[in-house]
């Protein structure tokens, strides 16, 4: 019964940013240019999802709390979901499948074009999240193609920054989250052991 619940409860909190923008357009709330701010919530949600993927095995190792692993996919796979929204809304509502405007956009626009290599680098994670295909891929290579996900991130965090262009706070941040979340990926042993042999070569 408590997974029943506490799963049902992380489903609703992934979904709750979905489930607002929704009500604000049905209330008008969505501010005098709906398409740029449902777009550039979703692509900020969509960043949001992708530091908490990463902080997820944190949390689970040094917070000892084992149980959150079970949903690091979860939140993975809704993490792509607000990306790819993010996307659609740029291709479908904003530029009406406009792809020559599109197109050029991607090459003109250096954000658009990272924002669009950060989505092609996304898919394969998400597509290779099934437990069908997961089977098929030995345990090392999937660990190394997962490992993209801090790529991903730090392409999603230049992607905000080259978009914003007067107020850089919010995007900075971000970049802080997610080079302390790399940070703290990395084994002590292997830092201590970097110290040491720089150490020895001078």
């Amino acid at each position: 019964m408590r997974a029943r619940v506490e799963s049902a409860l992380v489903w609703l909190l992934c979904a709750a940013p979905l489930l607002l923008i929704l009500a604000w357009g049905f209330t008008g709330d969505l501010t005098a240019n709906p398409v740029e701010f449902v777009l550039r919530d979703l692509g900020l949600w969509g960043l949001r999802f992708l530091c908490l993927t990463l902080a997820v095995t944190l949390l689970a190792k040094y917070g000892r709390m084992p149980r959150l692993m079970r949903y690091r996919r979860r939140i993975g796979l809704w993490a792509f979901a607000y990306v790819t929204l993010h996307l659609l809304t740029y291709v479908v509502i904003a530029h009406e499948f406009d792809w020559a405007e599109i197109a050029t956009d991607i090459a003109k626009r250096p954000y658009i074009t990272i924002g669009m290599g950060a989505f092609a680098l996304l898919v394969p994670l998400a597509v290779t999240s099934a437990n069908a295909v997961r089977r098929k891929m030995s345990p090392r290579a999937w660990r190394k193609l997962h490992r993209l996900v801090y790529l991903i991130a730090i392409m999603g965090v230049i992607h905000y920054f080259l978009l914003v262009k007067a107020d850089t706070s919010s995007p900075l941040l971000y970049g802080g989250i997610v080079l302390v979340l790399l940070a703290a990926r990395m084994p002590l042993g292997s830092l201590f052991k970097g110290a040491g042999n720089r150490a020895v070569q001078r």
